[in-house]
């Protein structure tokens, strides 16, 4: 066994020993999933959603491929979380609900919940497969296995861990994975930088444009920055803490911390992609970029930093599959199909359908190995989220949004979205205009849709209804600003 396995074999014991102990303050669905939490949990769980296998992995990967800009993911993530604590951290938890979906469906109704709730789960197991295809890439290097089988051992393992004690678990060990992240990719960033002769010998033997922060494009710059401050307004897994806080300051508080941390490690994680490519010009495949760097170190010391990696997945995938399961339980199954179901029912419930999204995102990852870069999933995922939250500020802003309206809404932009991703990949440019992207593409038509499509339905609501159309966002918006 080699130094490297056995060390991060010992970092994956530790933590499911954690999560082990936190089991014994699991008393049922609801702390299962997360409630009265603090601002050390909140930020520790809600960090998990950003700093993850795309933020190490996947900004590595790109800081192989284009440099520096790579970096602008986790940048423009933090942009997003300020806007989400600034302007909706408080709200959301005012309306006192568990999930992204239910704050949908308190302005528009059961089936736009549970709408909302089937497009977030899809999300989700989108932004879960990025992760597992980190985690594969990194058992690819350090057992020197097949990516397949590296999947399915560590995919499985990722999915026990969480079963063990859910949003406890997650917040506890959060905080050593972010221990373990910062000072391991700090640690290897100063020792691979001497090893590399310096920052002025790294920029003399690569292009300039490697160290450019626009070089990867300004059209992905600025969709990324649409995408990421629109979709984490709408990021179940970053704001199950929030919506689970013990208040709206301690909300409030912990989504802004939570943007001060993640904005700058993927200015590390690209650095160490840049340093990656100056050691290994011709790797077969860039997810390799992170792991073929550190396992070219002293092998204790790449131990150690590997296992930082993993921690990275750990805190991500963890927090997305049980995000799946619990909007799944909370918008489906407690909403539509028992609504008198038992706690023990609903904890039940909530664990099965959180094990299954971990398996449908190691099968995922396994048909998808090689034919996406990590980046490019993730962002489509944050694309569709972001449409979203366009919808659900029509639902909270204007009076006129038809429920029937929204639920198109958004079925008429995943289609469109996933039609853009699909021609690009076939044609290598997007419909219309090359500088149109998915994102562009999709928020756009959420606008639209809403709007048209609120009109439309509008009547024939209003004459079954017509003041539940017109006075919900207002009756719901005075009874958040009431409560304490």
């Amino acid at each position: 066994m080699s130094i490297q396995l056995f060390i991060i074999l010992v970092y994956l014991a530790v933590t499911v020993l954690i999560g082990s102990l936190a089991k014994k303050r699991l008393k049922g669905a609801a702390s299962f999933s997360g409630c009265g939490l603090g601002v050390s949990m909140c930020v520790a769980a809600g960090t998990g959603e950003w700093l993850g296998g795309t933020a190490t992995m996947g900004v590595s990967e790109y800081g192989y491929i284009f440099g520096l800009s790579g970096a602008w993911f986790t940048v423009a993530n933090g942009i997003g979380i300020v806007v989400l604590a600034l302007f909706f951290a408080g709200l959301y938890r005012r309306l006192n609900v568990g999930t992204v979906p239910a704050i949908l469906g308190r302005y528009l109704g059961q089936n736009a919940q549970a709408t909302a709730s089937v497009f977030l789960i899809f999300v989700m197991i989108a932004v879960g497969t990025a992760q597992i295809l980190a985690a594969g890439t990194l058992g690819v290097t350090v057992l020197d296995i097949d990516f397949s089988i590296a999947v399915i051992i560590l995919g499985m393992a990722f999915i026990a861990y969480t079963l063990i004690g859910g949003m406890v678990a997650v917040g506890y060990t959060n905080m050593m994975h972010l221990i373990a992240m910062f000072s391991g990719v700090i640690f290897a960033l100063l020792y691979v930088m001497k090893g590399n002769g310096g920052w002025a010998h790294m920029q003399q033997q690569l292009p300039m444009t490697y160290f450019s922060p626009t070089s990867i494009g300004l059209p992905k710059i600025s969709s990324w920055l649409i995408a990421s401050v629109l979709g984490a307004c709408t990021a179940q897994a970053g704001i199950q803490p929030i919506l689970a806080a013990k208040n709206e300051t301690v909300a409030k508080k912990a989504a802004l911390i939570t943007a001060f941390v993640v904005a700058p490690f993927g200015v590390l994680t690209a650095l160490l992609g840049i340093a990656s490519r100056l050691r290994f010009a011709d790797l077969p495949n860039a997810k390799l970029a992170l792991p073929a760097l550190l396992m070219d170190l002293n092998p204790a010391i790449g131990g150690v930093i590997l296992s930082t990696i993993l921690a990275a997945v750990l805190s991500t995938i963890s927090l997305i599959i049980l995000a799946s399961g619990t909007m799944f339980t909370r918008d489906i199954y407690h909403t539509f199909i028992n609504r008198n179901a038992s706690d023990q029912k609903l904890l039940a419930v909530m664990k099965v359908s959180t094990g299954l999204s971990g398996l449908v995102c190691i099968g995922f990852a396994i048909l998808l190995y090689g034919g996406a870069t990590i980046l490019d999933i993730v962002y489509f995922a944050y694309t569709l989220r972001g449409a979203l939250f366009v919808i659900l500020l029509f639902g909270i802003y204007w009076q006129g949004t038809s429920p029937q309206g929204a639920i198109w809404a958004m079925i008429s932009t995943g289609v469109v979205g996933s039609f853009w991703i699909i021609f690009n990949k076939i044609h290598g440019t997007y419909p219309i205009h090359p500088a149109l992207t998915e994102t562009y593409a999709s928020v756009i038509v959420a606008g639209m849709a809403t709007f048209i499509l609120s009109f439309f339905f509008r009547t024939r609501e209003s004459r079954h209804s017509p003041s539940s159309v017109r006075t919900r966002a207002v009756t719901i918006r005075r009874e958040a600003a009431s409560r304490p």
